[in-house]
């Protein structure tokens, strides 16, 4: 899959996943997501996702080489939706976040959609300083089975 938004952000290196990173996939996800389980009592969500079916559908993108960062999206009628952000613990802090959340807002430009929606766990502290320094605010909690969630969105102008 390939199109204007993907082969702009190559220079960034930011690419759309193939069936051969599914190992770094998963691996990533698994660095990233990990230490949450003792505190919110439960696997997160992106680490029982169905990765292969994700990446076969041309939802995630990742970055680095070796593979240290993706997003997983997924495009609505009226917004995309970023399923997952993981950046390994050993990239954090060198913008590896950065870049891939200007991609996904990127991403939804080039699709004609006007905003970014997510949600996360509201025991995942450090989600609710950092997605609100880039523009998402919070639209709502609930309470899915044992998953409490704030949905977050980001208006794109």
């Amino acid at each position: 899959m390939t199109d204007a938004t993907t082969g702009a952000w190559a220079a960034e290196g930011i690419r759309p996943a193939v069936a051969g990173d599914l190992p770094a996939v998963r691996a990533v996800t698994e660095a990233a997501y990990q230490h949450y389980i003792a505190r919110i009592a439960v696997v997160p969500q992106p680490m029982e996702a169905d990765h292969a079916a994700d990446v076969a559908a041309g939802r995630v993108f990742v970055t680095g080489q070796p593979v240290n960062g993706l997003v997983v999206v997924e495009a609505y009628e009226d917004h995309l939706l970023l399923d997952s952000i993981a950046v390994h613990p050993d990239a954090q802090g060198q913008g590896v976040g950065r870049r891939l959340l200007a991609f996904v807002d990127a991403r939804a430009r080039a699709l004609g959609l006007p905003e970014v929606r997510l949600y996360t766990n509201a025991l995942m502290w450090e989600n609710q300083t950092i997605y609100p320094k880039y523009g998402y605010e919070v639209v709502e909690r609930r309470v899915e089975g044992s998953y409490d969630r704030l949905d977050y969105r980001k208006r794109l102008r």
